[in-house]
C-alpha cells in the first residue's frame, strides 16, 4: 500500500510540490485524502480525479483493493456542495454495513438508510439504500429525488445476475441526466465496453481500470498435510497475465500428479486381496515443499497423512493424499494463514465441516477472544428468547463460534451470519467454511482462502468453476493493511491436474454480460412515466441491446468468410456436363421438403398424442404404441392433475407391472379399446390386487380386435408427396444426373449449400438482434393491451390504465398473475394466515436440493380453492404469452405455504420450523419477502378489504426472530478501503 507523509514537515521539496500541484488541480480530493491515514493509489487518485471534474466514472478493480474510496469521494463531495448522494448496494446486508461505515464519517445526522424493511433519516443528504429502493423511486418520481447530485453503484458487476442484474440498468437509463455515476465493479475482462456502452446512455463517464491487488496472492495446493506452491517460480502478475505470459507450474505438484496416475494404473492391473479391494501402494508427500520465492515466511506442519509409510498385511501402500478437515485447519494455522475462509459449495457441506471440527479438539482460540465472541454472540441475539435460541439452535453455533469456528450461508439466521462477520472482521473467528455467496459484496477479508473442490452445482450440472469465479473466491484472501499477502489453497482431489489449477490462477477471462429483459411491471412504469415511444426508445438503450448490436460485427465477418467459402466450394463442384450448382440445390430441396414432412407429420402426430392422453380416464383401455411398457395397458390414474406440462398416466401392464408413462412413449395417439373396471380400493402396491386386474385386462383383450396398423406412423402429406415427385423427375432430366463423378461434385457443393443456410440464419439473427429488447417490449404491451392494462386514450396514444397502476406496484416475478387475481378476487375472502400462504406461491422458488419430510400442500380448504384459481389465472396469462411468443412465467410454487400460514396464525417458531424442514435463515429470508410482498399487494390494492388484510399479514408476520434486528454492532477497523 503507498503511502504518504502526514504533514508537509516531514516531505521532501519533491513531495511538497507535487501535493502543491494536487492541491491546485483537486482542491477537494486533496482535503478529502488528509482525512485518511494512508495515501491513496494512482487508480483511486485518478478515478477521484474524473468525479471532482463532473464526470461520471466506472471503476473496475481487485476485491480488496480499495475503489470505496471513489463512491465515498463522492458522498464528501455531495455534502460539501450542499447536494445529496445515493450510495446503492445489491443486498441489505451490505447497505448496513456501508451505513455504519459512512455514519462515522460524517455523523447520523447526515446519513440515512433505506432497505426493504428499514429506514432511518430517509431524506439526510447521503443515503444508503439497496439499488431496488432507488428504481422504485424513479418510477414513483419520488421527491426524493430532489436536489440528487450523485448516484453510488457499488458492485455494480450485479447487473448480470438473471435474477435482479435488470434493476441496475433500469436505473441507469432512468437517473437524470443531471447526476453523476459512479459505478463500482469487481475487475470485469470488457469493463471499456461496459464504460463505452455507460457513455452512450449517461454522457461523459470515464473507465478505470487496476489489475493490481494492494496484497500480493500466492497460489499453493495441500496435499495430504504438505502444503506446495502451485508455481515454480513467482506467480504472475496482472501484467504478465494480460500478456499471456504462462508461468511453469511447480514440477513437485507435476510429479505427484504423474505417481498418482501410475498407482491408479497399476492398481487396477493388480490382483485383488480377500477384502476385494486392491492392496496400498505408496505414499507420497514427503518430499521438500517446492519451489516459492516466499516460502521462508511459512512454517510447514511435518509428518502427517502424506508422510505415513505404514501399510495393511500385504506390506504395499496405496499413493494417498487425502486431507481431513482437522489436517487442513492444522496447517493453514501452523503456516501462520489463519483466519481462513474454506470454500464448500454446499450449505450442508458447510454445515457439516462445523461439526466434523467440533467432534475434534481443535481450538482456535484464547480465553481472552473467547470473552470477546461471547460478548457478540451476546449482544446480537439478547433479543431473542429461551425458546427461540433453543429452536436455532444457538447453543450448537455458539460451540462453535467461542471455538473460532463457524459456517457462512444463506440457509444461516441473519443475527448468525452477523455474528460471524463480526468475528471474522475482528480476527476472532479463525475458519469460515462458507458457500460462494460470501465472495459477493460483504466486506469479509481472510489472510487465505482454502477451495476444497474446482466443482460446484450450477444449479443444472456438476461443472468446473470458471477463471472468474476462481478469482471472485480467491479475491477475499489478504487483509489489506493487516497482511504483507495473501494466499490461496487448493485441496487436492483424485486426478487433480496442477496445470488446470494454473490455468485458473492465470487467467483473466470473465465478461460481464447483461441479464436485462423487460417485464410487465417495467412496461407500465416506464409507459407511465414516459409514453410508449418514448419507453421503447428507452429500452433500446440497455446493455442488452447495446450488446446485441456489437455482436452483429462478429456475425457480420462470419458471413463474409462463409461467402468466399461458399464461392470456392462451388468452384470446386463444377461439371463438364452442365450447370452442377441447380442440380444440387434441387437434391437439396428434396431432401429439405421430405424433412419439413416428416418434421410436420411428428407434430401432427404429437398434438394428437397429448389430446389422445388429455381424455384419459380411470379404467380406460389403452395401446401404448413405444417405450418398455408397450401393449395394452388399463389406466389406474390419468395423470392430468398437478403442474405438468403433458399427463403422465399411471397403468397397468398385461404382465402386472404399475408404470407411470410419459408423452414419449406415444409417438403416436393413444388408442383405446374400451374399459376394463378397476376396483374403487384398488391399491398399486397390492400384488394379489394387480394380478387380478391384470387378469380382467387379458380377458377384456380376447374381446378387442387388434389393428396392426394402429402404430405405424401417418404417410407424408399430398402435397409433399407430389413435390418430391416432381424434382426427382426434374432431377432425372438434369444433364449432371449421369456425370460418373456426380457424388464427388456434390460433396463439394453440399459443404457449399450448408454454409449458405448458415449465413441465411446468420442474416436473420443480425435482423432480430438490431431490436431485440424492443421487440420483446412490444411483446409485453401487446398482452396488457389484451387484458386491458394498457388502452388508448381519446387521441389514440396508449395509457396506462387503472388496473396497470395496480401492476406498477407490484415487482414480483408474477406480476401480472398476481395483478390478475387482484382484479379477479382470488385474495377477498381470506384471512390473514390465508392470504400469506397464498401470496407465498407467487414469490416462493423452492431450491433444488429441497425435499425433506413433508410434500408440498396448502394448509387447508380454503387456500386450497384460492389456489386453484390462481393455478387458473396462471394458466390464462401463459396461453397470452404463448400466443405473443413470450416465454411463460413460473408455477406458483406452494413449498412455502404452510410456513407462511403457521407463522401469520401466530405459531412459536419451533413449531413451525420442525412442521416444514426449513433453516432458520431460509424461513427467515422467506417471510421477510412474503412481508415485503404483502405490502405491495396492500399498496396495489387500494381502499378495500384486502389493502386491510394485507397490512394485518404485515403486521402478524414481522415478530419474533423476523422482525428481531440486534444493535448496531460496534465493528473494529474498517477495512473496506
Amino acid at each position: 500500500m503507498s503511502t504518504q507523509p502526514a504533514d508537509d514537515s516531514a516531505a521532501s521539496p519533491a513531495e511538497s510540490y507535487a501535493r502543491f500541484r494536487r492541491n491546485q488541480v483537486s482542491p477537494a480530493l486533496t482535503e478529502f485524502a488528509d482525512g485518511y491515514g494512508f495515501g491513496f493509489d494512482d487508480y483511486q487518485r485518478e478515478a477521484c480525479e474524473h468525479v471532482e471534474a463532473g464526470s461520471g466514472v466506472l471503476v473496475a478493480a481487485p476485491t480488496g483493493a480499495g475503489k470505496t474510496i471513489v463512491g465515498e469521494f463522492a458522498v464528501f463531495l455531495a455534502l460539501r456542495e450542499g447536494r445529496k448522494c445515493f450510495y446503492t448496494t445489491p443486498i441489505k446486508a451490505l447497505s448496513n454495513q456501508k451505513y455504519a461505515d459512512l455514519v462515522r464519517r460524517h455523523g447520523s445526522g447526515n446519513v440515512g438508510l433505506l432497505t426493504g424493511d428499514s429506514s432511518i433519516n430517509s431524506e439526510a443528504p447521503v443515503v444508503v439504500m439497496t439499488t431496488e429502493v432507488l428504481r422504485n423511486m424513479i418510477y414513483a418520481n419520488s421527491s426524493t429525488l430532489t436536489d440528487l447530485g450523485y448516484v453510488v453503484m457499488d458492485e455494480v458487476h450485479y447487473l448480470a445476475d438473471r435474477f435482479r442484474g435488470a434493476v441496475w440498468e433500469e436505473v441507469i437509463i432512468g437517473l437524470a441526466d443531471s447526476v453523476q455515476v459512479v459505478a463500482l465493479s469487481a475487475t470485469v475482462s470488457n469493463a471499456e465496453e461496459f464504460g463505452d456502452w455507460l457513455a452512450a446512455v449517461r454522457g461523459e463517464m470515464r473507465v478505470v481500470v487496476s489489475e493490481r491487488r494492494p496484497v500480493p496472492l500466492f497460489q499453493h495446493v495441500l496435499v495430504g498435510r504438505k502444503l506446495f506452491d502451485l508455481f515454480a517460480g513467482e506467480a504472475p502478475t496482472a501484467q504478465e497475465i494480460a500478456s499471456q505470459r504462462r508461468a511453469d507450474v511447480n514440477p513437485q505438484l507435476l510429479r505427484v500428479s504423474r505417481d498418482e496416475s501410475r498407482v491408479t494404473r497399476d492398481d487396477a492391473r493388480r490382483p485383488r486381496g480377500r477384502s476385494g479391494k486392491g492392496k496400498r501402494a505408496v505414499s507420497y508427500g514427503s518430499g521438500r515443499y517446492g519451489g516459492a520465492t516466499h516460502a521462508r515466511n511459512l512454517d510447514r506442519g511435518q509428518g502427517g497423512a502424506g508422510n505415513d509409510r505404514g501399510g495393511d498385511r500385504g506390506g504395499d501402500r496405496r499413493a494417498h493424499h487425502g486431507t481431513s478437515r482437522a489436517d487442513m485447519v492444522g496447517v493453514l494455522e501452523r503456516a501462520r494463514l489463519l483466519p481462513a475462509i474454506v470454500f464448500i459449495f454446499s450449505r450442508a457441506g458447510c454445515d457439516a465441516a462445523v461439526r466434523q471440527l467440533l467432534g475434534t479438539s481443535v481450538e482456535l482460540t484464547d480465553l481472552d477472544e473467547q470473552a470477546q465472541l461471547t460478548a457478540i454472540a451476546e449482544r446480537h441475539m439478547s433479543g431473542l428468547s429461551a425458546a427461540d435460541r433453543k429452536a436455532l439452535g444457538y447453543e450448537a453455533f455458539f460451540t462453535g463460534f467461542v471455538r473460532g469456528i463457524a459456517a457462512h450461508h444463506a440457509g444461516l439466521l441473519p443475527a448468525f451470519k452477523e455474528c460471524v462477520e463480526e468475528g471474522f472482521v475482528r480476527g476472532l473467528v479463525k475458519v469460515v467454511f462458507a458457500t460462494e455467496t460470501l465472495a459477493l459484496g460483504i466486506n469479509m477479508p481472510a489472510r487465505s482462502v482454502v477451495l476444497e473442490k474446482l466443482v460446484k452445482y450450477n444449479g443444472e450440472t456438476h461443472a468446473d468453476i470458471t477463471p472468474g469465479e476462481y478469482t471472485q473466491l480467491t479475491g477475499r484472501a489478504g487483509r489489506r493493511g493487516i497482511d504483507v499477502e495473501g494466499h490461496a489453497v487448493v485441496l487436492w482431489q483424485p486426478g487433480l491436474d496442477p496445470r488446470a489449477v494454473a490455468g485458473l490462477a492465470s487467467r483473466r477471462t470473465y465478461p460481464l454480460h447483461s441479464s436485462f429483459a423487460p417485464t410487465y411491471n417495467m412496461a407500465v412504469n416506464l409507459i407511465g412515466a414516459v409514453g410508449r415511444d418514448r419507453a421503447r426508445t428507452l429500452l433500446e438503450q440497455s446493455f442488452a441491446q447495446y450488446q446485441s448490436d456489437r455482436s452483429v460485427v462478429g456475425i457480420a465477418r462470419q458471413i463474409e468468410k462463409n461467402t468466399d467459402e461458399i464461392a470456392a466450394r462451388f468452384a470446386a463442384a463444377a461439371c463438364d456436363q452442365g450447370d452442377f450448382v441447380s442440380y444440387a440445390r434441387t437434391r437439396d430441396e428434396i431432401s429439405r421438403v421430405e424433412a419439413e414432412a416428416a418434421r410436420d407429420r411428428k407434430a401432427d402426430r404429437r398434438d394428437e398424442a397429448l389430446a389422445s392422453l388429455q381424455g384419459l380416464t380411470r379404467g380406460a383401455l389403452i395401446r401404448v404404441p413405444a417405450g418398455r411398457s408397450r401393449g395394452w395397458a388399463v389406466v389406474l390414474d390419468p395423470g392430468v392433475e398437478g403442474q405438468r406440462a403433458a399427463p403422465q398416466p399411471q397403468v397397468l401392464t398385461e404382465d402386472s407391472s404399475v408404470r407411470r408413462l410419459a408423452l414419449t412413449d406415444f409417438p403416436t395417439p393413444a388408442l383405446t379399446a374400451g374399459r376394463v373396471k378397476v376396483p374403487k380400493h384398488f391399491h398399486p402396491k397390492d400384488k394379489a390386487a394387480r394380478r387380478n386386474l391384470a387378469a380382467a385386462l387379458r380377458a377384456r383383450l380376447a374381446t378387442v380386435t387388434l389393428d396392426p396398423d394402429a402404430d405405424r406412423p401417418s404417410e407424408m402429406n399430398a402435397a409433399a408427396r407430389t413435390r418430391v415427385a416432381d424434382l426427382r423427375a426434374e432431377l432425372q432430366r438434369h444433364p449432371c444426373h449421369t456425370c460418373p463423378d456426380r457424388e464427388t461434385h456434390f460433396r463439394q457443393a453440399a459443404v457449399a449449400l450448408r454454409l449458405e443456410a448458415e449465413n441465411r440464419a446468420a442474416e436473420q439473427r443480425m435482423s432480430s438482434r438490431t431490436t431485440t429488447i424492443a421487440k420483446q417490449f412490444d411483446k409485453i404491451t401487446t398482452v396488457l393491451e389484451g387484458f386491458g392494462y394498457l388502452a388508448p386514450d381519446e387521441s389514440g396514444q396508449v395509457r396506462v390504465s387503472p388496473s396497470g397502476r395496480m401492476l406498477a406496484r407490484i415487482y414480483a416475478e408474477l406480476d401480472l398473475v398476481t395483478a390478475e387475481c387482484l382484479r379477479a378476487g382470488v385474495f377477498d375472502d381470506l384471512t390473514v394466515p390465508q392470504l400469506a400462504a397464498v401470496l407465498s406461491s407467487l414469490i416462493y422458488e423452492a431450491r433444488r436440493t429441497d425435499g425433506g419430510r413433508f410434500q408440498p400442500r396448502m394448509p387447508d380448504r380454503v387456500t386450497e380453492e384460492a389456489m386453484t384459481a390462481v393455478r387458473r389465472v396462471h394458466r390464462e396469462v401463459s396461453l397470452a404469452e404463448r400466443d405473443a411468443r413470450l416465454d411463460r412465467g413460473p408455477e406458483p410454487d406452494i413449498g412455502f405455504a404452510r410456513a407462511a400460514f403457521g407463522w401469520a396464525a401466530g405459531r412459536p417458531l419451533a413449531q413451525v420450523l420442525d412442521d416444514n424442514d426449513l433453516t432458520a435463515g431460509d424461513f427467515v429470508r422467506w417471510v421477510r419477502q412474503v412481508i415485503d410482498f404483502a405490502g405491495q399487494i396492500a399498496d396495489a390494492a387500494g381502499p378495500s378489504p384486502v389493502r386491510e388484510t394485507a397490512h394485518q399479514t404485515v403486521r402478524a408476520m414481522r415478530r419474533g426472530v423476523v422482525a428481531f434486528e440486534p444493535d448496531d454492532p460496534t465493528p473494529g477497523d474498517d477495512l473496506s478501503v
